[in-house]
């Protein structure tokens, strides 16, 4: 399936969920947030949230200083 991440067209598995996007991504152990569709996705929902063909997806990391 094809998915628009951060504007841009991603293809991954068909039966893939928010866990597997995130970690092909390279996100696994960071602070991020991830929105599908204009919902906020909470960490928690990841593995269980399946993804659909044309989803939009903003991925968010978040980035420390002051």
């Amino acid at each position: 399936m094809t998915l628009i991440v951060n504007g841009r067209n991603l293809t991954i598995n068909d039966q893939a969920n928010a866990h597997d996007l995130i970690t092909q991504l390279g996100y696994t152990d960071q602070r991020i947030a991830l929105e599908v569709n204009e919902v906020i996705i909470p960490k928690s929902k990841h593995p269980e949230f399946a993804l659909n063909d044309g989803d939009k997806i903003e991925i968010i990391k978040a980035v420390g200083g002051g």
